[in-house]
């Protein structure tokens, strides 16, 4: 689904990110962990295609950062969406409104929104608030319908920035579970976070963890280095491109 390969990318002040290799498989779950600063929200922004890489390439589905038209990016970002931290809502829009603009915007029978409006919110839990707007709703709230609104594409890959950092930490657990019933689904779910201690309490998720926007360490290459070595629990790298 995901492949960087030798990716970096370079800013007037200096890289990002720099020689950046990995790969995420179809229906897999990964955190991208790193302080602030490590190149986390770049890593995203040049999956969702927001930006291109300085060097090397990254291949989102079928689409390469190297041969993609402009106008083929729009639906590239159809199958893939995006959760950020400080949830994006439109607050004049009801929870449902705001998910039926996305729909809206993506071409969906204006016939076909409002069914698909009260799935999306009754996925994420949320059918009760339907006509809410943002300030009427908690933190984690916001950040269901923002979850119902990115799912609303139905893409095959989920990508989360910071999604629970404005979160307490119950609110923060019902929203990482919310991702974990995407994923069961199959879609993939790449979610960014710098909160060790959170990542440290989900041991079983792969974990790709930036430094200096290097990628120090691939949680899924040490499984399957202990597993090449003859250790129990070893597991291959990755999945379909």
């Amino acid at each position: 689904m995901i492949r960087f390969r030798d990716v970096s990318k370079v800013y007037r002040r200096g890289a990002a990110v720099r020689d950046i290799s990995f790969r995420l498989g179809r229906g897999e779950f990964a955190f991208l962990t790193g302080p602030s600063g490590a190149g986390k929200s770049t890593i995203l922004d040049l999956i969702h295609f927001q930006t291109l890489p300085t060097h090397g390439e990254v291949i989102v589905s079928r689409y390469s950062s190297k041969r993609i038209r402009r106008r083929d990016v729009p639906k590239l970002r159809r199958s893939v969406g995006f959760v950020f931290q400080d949830f994006k809502l439109l607050e004049r829009l009801t929870a449902a409104e705001n998910v039926a603009f996305a729909l809206r915007v993506i071409g969906t029978p204006r016939r076909e929104i409002k069914g698909r409006v009260q799935r999306l919110l009754s996925q994420v839990g949320l059918a009760a608030r339907a006509r809410s707007r943002p300030s009427e709703l908690s933190g984690g709230e916001r950040q269901r319908v923002a979850v119902a609104r990115a799912l609303a594409t139905e893409p095959l890959i989920l990508l989360a920035d910071e999604p629970t950092g404005n979160l307490d930490p119950r609110a923060a657990r019902g929203v990482f579970e919310l991702f974990r019933t995407v994923n069961r689904r199959g879609t993939a779910v790449l979610m960014a976070t710098h909160d060790a201690d959170f990542v440290r309490s989900h041991p079983s998720i792969r974990v790709l963890a930036l430094e200096h926007g290097r990628l120090e360490s691939d949680s899924a290459v040490r499984l399957a280095t202990a597993g090449a070595a003859g250790v129990p629990g070893g597991s291959a790298v990755g999945g379909d491109a």
